[in-house]
Parts: structure tokens; C-alpha cells; sequence
């Protein structure tokens, strides 16, 4: 009975030890089971940044879509499925095919290369000797043959400039005692830069060879030394300055000031490197250049650069202080909850991240932004009163049906679909501002093509040394961009400036300044390409 009753118990014990084994294993389990969905998820994550950042690498940069193309007019073989499958490498594919394409031959006139209005010179070429070899008589001219033609560089010329102030007396009061001797002096023009050998002429070139030829200042030392100018790059910049401070920041203050009373305005940003800092950070910290551009309903094109030891919304605030209206921005959060500003948010960010997908799901996306791009193209030459009831009536209902695709699809986790989801219906109101205003842009591609100019410069010059320079290189690419997108020659345009504002009074009638901007007649009829 007792052994009956230890078996009993070894056996219950037993039991007891075996469940406790099977709830731990069975625990564990779940556990693995866990790791191993978490892993996988990873995995897939992993797989899918690896695809994107192989194709960010090696694949096709451009955004480029069938309605981008001009007229809309898009391959001739994309809906042919012959021209999509891959080729078959078997027996078949070993056949030739030849096509004969037939192109209408184009001649090029033998002037086209040169512009109207380049001085011709003529050389002749006459045989040595004009004696018939049969007669022995003097021939007589047939005609001519222009040969060819070729181009001739004649190098620029540096020359050394000096003012001379003549003076002169009157003999005859001078002689008589009675007469106060009367005195005449020549008075030669103000100088740019005061006790400096910098004309107008070496400093536009100056300013015209770093901001349009991206060409930095200590790269330009040997050119100058080449045609002439012993000088070294401390100098050149000091020039740059000066000459901004003192006659270029007046034109900018007057564009700044116009500007802000805009009701629409391009807004963008771009990092910058300034080594001595007010700030007290390390120059290699960033910096950065701000970029306003206004629209074209609103008068002439104006692009105005801001120098920033930051892009807070602080800065941007005060950067547009004044201002009242819409700004067309990407989706960076400092665009957001400033007084009397609304935003508009760019359709080409919403574009660029469906794209990045590289999914059907993804080409869904592109396809509805593609649809409302190809309507803007039609849109783009009307009133902005007709374009925003052409807008109302087209595309409205495209970007509500896009967006009621993108919140009923299920996007969820950290791929580049629920990335695009979630940044776009983030921006849901920005992104459909554009269809209550006629004069408000779908995108912001105006702003990003400003701002290009200083992005290829930065590569150049690397950085600013001071703030000073900074501020200096914000108004030279906010005049240079502004005289491209009017027109104007900014070599021509600063020769001007630098000649005729030194001996004009605009500190005390600043509307003398309206003459010199831009879009002014004067401006436009001296200094147009």
C-alpha cells in the first residue's frame, strides 16, 4: 500500500515537471516565433532599402514623365509591349531586320555659330602672280569665293586709367588787384571704391566671373595677374565687399522691399559653411542661404537671397517680416504657424516619394501627379482668375480621388509607400491650396531652380571666411539671378551700377533707384542681351 502510494506521487510529480517543461518550451516558442516575424519584417525592410538605395545608386535620376515631355509628347513605343518584354536570346532572336529611316537634311548657314552684330574682318587671298601663262597679259578678277570662316579671340585688354583734374586761372583778374582771381577745376567722377585701383569694369568682371562662371576669387588671381593686375585674393574680396555694401545693397534693399509686398512667394533653403561664426559654433557648422522668389502674375520676376546661421522657423520669421500672403514651400517643418502666412506645399516632394516606391502601388501614385502635371500644361498660359476654375473643375476632382486612394489603401510600417502615405496626407491642406488661388504654382521648382546657381557656386568656393562675405554673396546672386530671370546682361547691367550710382545722391532721393532696377526702362534698354 505504501509503495502503491510513493508511485503515486513519483508519478504525479512526474507529470508535474513534464507540463511545466511543456509550458516553458511552448513559451519559448512564442517568443522565437516573435523574434523570428520581428526578423523577417526587418528583413523585408532591409531588402527594400537595399532595392532603393541600389537604385538611388545605379538607376535612372530623372523624374521625367510622358507629360514632362514637350507637348506631352511621350515615346512612340511605350504601349507596344514588343518594345517592353525582355529579348528572348533563343534561335529567333538571330534574324536581322533593317530599317531605312529617311532624315530631311538640314543646312547650317555659315554664319549661325556667331551672334548678329560681330565685327567681320576680310582677308583676302590673291594668286602671286595675275600674268596668263598662254598670252603673257594682265587677268582680270572673276569673282570671289569665301573659303571659310573662322572664329578670332582677341584676348581682354587691362589698362591703366588715370583721372586727371586740370585747373585754370584767369590771368587778367589775377594781374588786377581789385579782382578776386577767379579759379576753374575739372572735377573727375567719384570711384567705386574710394583710395583703390578697382574700376567699375574689374570689379563687375570680378563679381560676373565668380557668380556666373562660378569661378572663386583665389582661382582668379592668376587670371588678373596674366592680363596685368598684381593683386591676390584678400584683396579681391575686400573689393567684392566694398563695392556690395556700398552700391549693390541699395538695389537689394529696394527688392527686399518690394518683395514683401507680394501676397505669393517661392520659398527655399540651402546649406551654406561660414568659418567665423557671431554664433560662437564651429565653422563647420551649417549655415545657410535662403531663396524668395516671386511669381510672375505679380509683376517682374524678383529672386532675392537671405544669408542664416540657421533655418529655424525664428529666421524665417524674420527673414519675411512684413510679408502677408502664401508662401510655396517643401516640407520641411519650419514652414508652418507664422503670423498672417498660409502655405502651399510642392507637388513635385509628393511626386519624388510615390516614385521612390518603385511599386505598382507607387506607380499608381506618380500616375495621379502625372494627371494633374499634364493639366497644368494646359493651364499655364491662362489668367490666374480662368486657371483657378479650370483647376476647380479638372483637377479637383483628381487630387481627391488620389487622396481618398492614399488614406483607404492600408500603407503601414517604414517602407517608401507608407512613407510617401504618410507624407502626403501630412501636408493634405498645402497640397490642395494650390486649386483656390489662380496664382499659386503647383510646385515649388521655381524656388529649387533659384537656389541651383549657389549649390554649383558652394562646390566652388566651398565657403565664406565671414558673415560679411556671406551677406555679400546673398545680394551678388540675388542681383545676378534677378537681372537673368529680366533679361539683362549682369555683366553690362554691374558696369552701370558701379559707374553711375557713385556720382548720384540716393542716400538722400532713393527713388533715383527705381531707374536701376532690372526691369526698369533705362536698365532694360542699355544693359538686354
Amino acid at each position: 500500500m505504501v509503495n502503491d502510494l510513493e508511485n503515486s506521487s513519483t508519478t504525479e510529480k512526474v507529470i508535474q515537471l513534464l507540463e511545466e517543461q511543456l509550458a516553458y518550451m511552448k513559451k519559448q516558442n512564442e517568443e522565437l516565433s516573435i523574434k523570428l516575424d520581428r526578423s523577417l519584417s526587418q528583413n523585408k525592410a532591409l531588402a527594400e532599402q537595399i532595392r532603393q538605395l541600389t537604385k538611388a545608386l545605379y538607376g535612372s535620376k530623372s523624374e521625367k514623365s510622358k507629360y514632362q515631355a514637350p507637348d506631352g509628347q511621350g515615346s512612340l513605343f511605350e504601349d507596344d509591349p514588343s518594345f517592353s518584354e525582355p529579348e528572348h536570346t533563343e534561335e529567333q532572336s538571330t534574324s536581322t531586320v533593317t530599317y531605312t529611316v529617311v532624315r530631311k537634311l538640314h543646312k547650317k548657314k555659315r554664319n549661325d555659330s556667331f551672334r548678329d552684330g560681330i565685327e567681320i574682318e576680310e582677308i583676302h587671298h590673291h594668286p602671286e602672280n595675275t600674268q596668263c601663262d598662254c598670252c603673257l597679259g594682265q587677268m582680270t578678277e572673276a569673282g570671289t569665293t569665301i573659303a571659310r570662316e573662322e572664329a578670332k579671340f582677341i584676348p581682354a585688354k587691362m589698362m591703366r586709367i588715370q583721372h586727371i583734374e586740370h585747373a585754370y586761372e584767369c590771368k587778367h583778374c589775377k594781374i588786377d588787384a581789385t579782382q578776386k582771381a577767379q579759379m576753374k577745376r575739372g572735377k573727375a567722377p567719384q570711384a567705386a571704391i574710394q583710395r583703390s585701383i578697382a574700376g567699375p569694369t574689374v570689379l563687375a568682371k570680378l563679381i560676373y566671373d565668380k557668380f556666373i562662371q562660378y569661378l572663386p576669387l583665389y582661382r582668379q588671381v592668376k587670371e588678373w595677374e596674366r592680363y596685368g593686375l598684381l593683386t591676390n585674393d584678400k584683396n579681391l574680396s575686400n573689393w567684392v565687399i566694398r563695392a556690395t555694401e556700398d552700391w549693390l545693397l541699395p538695389i537689394y534693399e529696394q527688392m527686399k522691399q518690394m518683395l514683401t509686398m507680394k501676397s505669393v512667394l517661392h520659398v527655399d533653403e540651402t546649406y551654406a559653411q561660414i568659418i567665423n561664426r557671431s554664433d560662437g559654433k564651429s565653422g563647420q557648422s551649417n549655415a545657410y542661404n535662403w531663396v524668395f522668389r516671386s511669381v510672375p502674375s505679380q509683376g517682374p520676376i524678383i529672386v532675392l537671397f537671405q544669408s542664416a546661421l540657421s533655418r529655424s522657423r525664428s529666421v524665417l520669421a524674420k527673414l519675411t517680416e512684413g510679408f502677408k500672403g502664401t508662401m510655396i514651400c517643401d516640407g520641411y517643418s519650419a514652414y508652418g504657424n507664422l503670423p498672417d502666412v498660409t502655405f502651399a506645399n510642392c507637388w513635385a516632394h509628393v511626386r519624388r516619394y510615390w516614385l521612390k516606391a518603385d511599386s505598382k502601388n507607387g506607380q499608381i501614385g506618380v500616375d495621379y501627379c502625372d494627371q494633374l502635371y499634364h493639366l497644368e500644361r494646359q493651364f499655364k498660359h491662362l489668367s490666374p482668375g480662368k486657371r483657378r476654375k479650370s483647376r476647380q473643375k479638372y483637377s479637383k476632382p483628381i487630387v481627391e480621388k488620389f487622396l481618398k486612394w492614399v488614406d483607404e489603401s492600408p500603407f503601414f510600417g517604414k517602407n517608401a509607400l507608407a512613407r510617401a502615405a504618410e507624407y502626403t496626407l501630412n501636408r493634405i491642406y498645402g497640397l490642395k491650396a494650390f486649386l483656390f488661388d489662380g496664382r499659386i504654382e503647383m510646385d515649388n521648382n521655381p524656388a529649387e531652380n533659384a537656389i541651383r546657381p549657389n549649390v554649383i557656386g558652394r562646390k566652388n568656393w566651398l565657403f565664406s571666411v565671414s558673415e560679411a562675405g556671406a551677406k555679400a554673396n546673398a545680394i551678388c546672386l540675388s542681383l545676378a539671378e534677378t537681372a537673368k530671370t529680366n533679361g539683362i546682361d549682369f555683366y553690362q547691367y554691374l558696369v552701370k551700377l558701379l559707374t553711375e550710382l557713385p556720382n548720384l545722391p540716393i542716400q538722400q532721393q532713393p527713388e533715383i533707384l527705381q531707374d536701376y532696377m532690372p526691369w526698369s526702362k533705362n536698365i532694360q534698354a542699355t544693359c538686354s542681351k
